[in-house]
């Protein structure tokens, strides 16, 4: 196999990870799908190993925010079609607070 069919089918094999073809992708999938499928799956549990294996207190940091954002995003979105009222963004005020609050006590206030 030469120089020029080894490039062509990498550039096949790495097409869906155009931007493009993401962004369409999410766009067109639910927290639940992106948040289910095994790719983001797998790198979510390399990234905790990754963070617990260095003992790096920003990696789980962020991993900790990304996953109870996903969660409040999940479960305090309205319905499509539904607008967004003040009961409903309850939940994003109270959980952004606990986010913040979780980061800010373990990161500033609690010494090991």
């Amino acid at each position: 196999m030469n120089t020029h069919q080894l490039v062509e089918k990498t550039a096949e094999a790495l097409r869906p990870f155009e931007t493009s073809n993401l962004l369409a992708t999410l766009q067109h999938s639910n927290l639940k799908q992106i948040f289910s499928h095994p790719a983001v799956l797998a790198l979510i549990v390399a990234i905790f190993f990754f963070g617990v294996m260095k003992r790096s207190k920003p990696v789980l940091f962020s991993l900790f925010a990304l996953i109870c954002i996903a969660l409040i995003m999940r479960y305090a979105m309205p319905v499509p079609g539904d607008t967004l009222s003040v009961s409903s963004t309850l939940p994003f005020i109270g959980g952004g607070l606990l986010i913040g609050g979780v980061i800010i006590y373990f990161s500033l206030i609690k010494n090991d």
